[in-house]
């Protein structure tokens, strides 16, 4: 795929998900709670944008000529390492793509769920503080290449 379309993809995907999580974000501050149904659409949107972020990780280290990990910790250690993120930010990416791992395994598996312990308070609030918007600021920032 064409690293220029596969962004341009990656800019309108994160553009799309960012809308339905501030959407999320001024009915928690007006509102204070989303049905259960608006809490699975926010645990979707921030899956889906996290997802992405590790995609475009890996397509930027490919672009760089770099080996590209299997690992989305490790794919965001490398971007740093090669300056295309700030180390500062490492912890930010850390706890998104924990909370990426959490969001996908209490889908798939309930004993599971107790084990990783999402709490939907702490997750409301990331939401509330739009404390997502790091990634969406990533998925729209052209990699340099240089």
């Amino acid at each position: 795929m064409r690293l220029d379309l596969y962004l341009a993809e990656t800019r309108q995907l994160a553009a799309h998900q960012s809308t339905i999580l501030d959407q999320a974000a001024d009915r928690l501050r007006n509102e204070a709670t989303l049905s259960e149904l608006e809490q699975n659409g926010v645990l979707h949107a921030l899956q889906v944008l996290t997802e992405n972020a590790i995609g475009k990780a890996k397509h930027t280290l490919k672009a760089l000529g770099q080996p590209v990990p299997v690992s989305a910790y490790d794919a965001f250690a490398t971007l740093a390492r090669h300056r295309q993120i700030n180390t500062s930010d490492l912890d930010a990416w850390n706890a998104a793509i924990g909370l990426r791992n959490r969001i996908v395994h209490d889908d798939i598996n309930p004993i599971v769920q107790d084990c990783l312990n999402l709490d939907m308070t702490i997750v409301l609030d990331l939401v509330r503080q739009q404390q997502y918007h790091f990634i969406r600021d990533y998925l729209m920032a052209p990699p340099d290449l240089c």
